[in-house]
């Protein structure tokens, strides 16, 4: 980028295995995306039942590398926590297991 008045931007793509899932990244995320953040803006938008996107635009390379990092790791965190039982939404084609 050669303009001082650039701006670097990325769209993420996060595809999930349910609506479920997908409802709970997004709601883990909204605050976040609406923060006002010095030099980046954050839009977040479900593009379908089990899809989210993340659009980031910021003004300059390290806070491009910084939101990316903090999102991408919210992400992780997010789906995670889901996968180690806490909240964990049942697959659609079966009944939760039951708990001893």
């Amino acid at each position: 980028m050669t303009s001082p008045d650039a701006t670097w931007s990325a769209l993420v793509t996060v595809k999930t295995r349910g609506e479920r899932l997908a409802g709970m990244l997004e709601q883990s995320l909204r605050p976040e995306a609406e923060r006002e953040v010095p030099r980046t803006k954050a839009e977040l938008r479900r593009s379908s039942l089990d899809s989210l996107e993340l659009s980031i635009s910021a003004r300059d390379s390290g806070a491009m590398r910084a939101a990316l990092n903090t999102y991408l790791g919210w992400v992780h965190l997010s789906v995670a926590t889901v996968r180690s039982g806490s909240g964990s939404p049942a697959p659609a084609d079966r009944p939760p297991e039951p708990t001893p």
